[in-house]
């Protein structure tokens, strides 16, 4: 059997646990969106301040991210969820290029059927303007405002995953740093971009919508961003400071990636 094909087979359940974690992503997204922005939702008139549902949902974002980093699966698949994500450690060397594709495709898949399972959960509540799918689109300041947003997170994002899960006194900490900037991006950027940082979850919302704004920036911000930050940080650290392709690595699930954390 081809290596790639033996890669497929030996490493399906992480591919899996990728398209599941982005998958209840999504669900959270639109569940909790829709608590506070469809009108006749008992939170709508409790909270009318948007600053103040835009920081709600992106606490709730941030813990959904956290959780799904210290779940099982997460610390298993390494918690990707996101294409640019994974391309960004394929370019530093630390996954197989077989992985790295079915990591993407499954993400992109697990994205659309989340938000399948939440519309199906939700009715025509998820297709009313404040909800409208979650889409990420662009605001007022247009596509490169949003494309800058975009990129200058991502960028922000990856440098801290980097800095935090390549040492080992700090790698625990990883998801808390990560999921902490997902509610603080939530809470402050999501007026120029939607704050996506992420093609699949972008796609997802896209898709289900028939609404494809200025897809572009979520696809090229959020890449050009994390191989920014990827090689800013190999150019301070070197290639053998990126150790593993987990976000969280201390723990006793099996790694599937070119891994010398234990070196």
């Amino acid at each position: 059997m081809p290596a790639r094909f033996d890669a497929v087979r030996r490493h399906w359940p992480e591919y899996f646990m990728e398209a599941a974690g982005l998958g209840i992503f999504m669900i959270s997204a639109a569940v909790v969106t829709t608590g506070l922005g469809y009108p006749h939702s008992p939170l709508y008139d409790l909270f009318p301040d948007p600053v103040v549902k835009r920081i709600l949902i992106g606490v709730a974002m941030g813990l959904t991210a956290i959780g799904l980093i210290y779940s099982p699966w997460g610390k298993r698949s390494g918690a990707h969820l996101n294409p640019a994500v994974t391309v960004t450690f394929f370019r530093l060397g630390k996954i197989d290029g077989v992985d790295a594709i079915c990591y993407v495709v499954a993400q992109f898949l697990g994205g659309v059927t989340g938000l399948l399972i939440a519309a199906s959960i939700l009715g025509m509540t998820i297709e009313h303007p404040g909800v409208n799918y979650v889409v990420t689109v662009p605001g007022t300041g247009g596509a490169w405002v949003a494309f800058a947003a975009e990129a200058g997170i991502s960028f922000a994002l990856m440098l801290v995953v980097l800095m935090v899960s390549n040492r080992s006194n700090l790698n625990a900490w990883t998801g808390l740093a990560a999921g902490f900037l997902v509610a603080f991006y939530i809470s402050i950027e999501a007026p120029l971009s939607g704050m996506s940082m992420n093609p699949a979850r972008s796609f997802a919302s896209a898709l289900a919508a028939q609404l494809w704004t200025s897809y572009w920036v979520y696809v090229a911000a959020p890449l050009a961003g994390m191989l920014l930050a990827a090689e800013s940080y190999v150019r301070v650290k070197g290639a053998r400071g990126v150790l593993c392709a987990k976000l969280h690595h201390r723990n006793d699930s099996r790694c599937i990636f070119r891994c010398s954390f234990q070196d």
